[in-house]
């Protein structure tokens, strides 16, 4: 099984308010991942859509697509903050289960990239990471065996260094620029 984990949960400290909240092309930014990772959730019995979100508004709409909600009461101080509470919201994982999680300021990303990586959650897989020419960047997949080395990061620190850690071949999911594109300033939405 694959949890698919949506983070909406951030401070979003240089944007000034919720960025998740503000319109991006007609509708709330949050919307373009949620509805993307249900898209690719979507008639896949080993995937499981779990959000991570404090926000009444975005824990309804997830809701409704039937995702898994989660709060991360503490997400204020940092993304491992609310990694933990995904981990806490996600249930027992099994040996052969994957997390791959998801960041919900890249409205570019597309369906046929998450399946992509979910395409990748087989046996002997050590990780997976989004890839547009040399830049690496958010989704990425981990092998339940690494949840005890996330749950361990500290602060606002995400799970890089933990893949990195991974035993196995770590994979490559080609995607388009677009995708790897995030919003973290009000400029960011033109």
């Amino acid at each position: 099984m694959t949890r698919v984990i949506l983070l909406a949960a951030g401070a979003s400290r240089r944007f000034g308010s919720d960025k998740l909240l503000a319109p991006y092309h007609g509708r709330p930014l949050y919307r373009f991942g949620l509805e993307t990772l249900a898209a690719a959730c979507a008639g896949r019995a080993e995937a499981g859509l779990t959000v991570v979100t404090n926000n009444p508004t975005i824990a309804a709409d997830a809701a409704v697509l039937g995702a898994r909600v989660v709060p991360s009461p503490q997400a204020a101080l940092g993304q491992s903050y609310s990694i933990r509470a995904a981990l806490d919201g996600v249930g027992s994982l099994g040996e052969g289960d994957f997390l791959l999680f998801v960041v919900a300021d890249q409205p570019g990303l597309r369906p046929a990239t998450i399946r992509r990586f979910l395409d990748a959650a087989v046996p002997g897989c050590g990780g997976a990471t989004a890839v547009c020419g040399d830049r690496v960047g958010n989704p990425v997949l981990f092998p339940a065996t690494l949840a005890p080395a996330l749950r361990a990061l500290e602060g606002d620190q995400g799970g890089r260094k933990v893949l990195n850690q991974s035993p196995g071949p770590i994979l490559a999911i080609p995607c388009e620029a677009a995708e790897l594109r995030d919003i973290d300033r009000p400029d960011d939405l033109e």
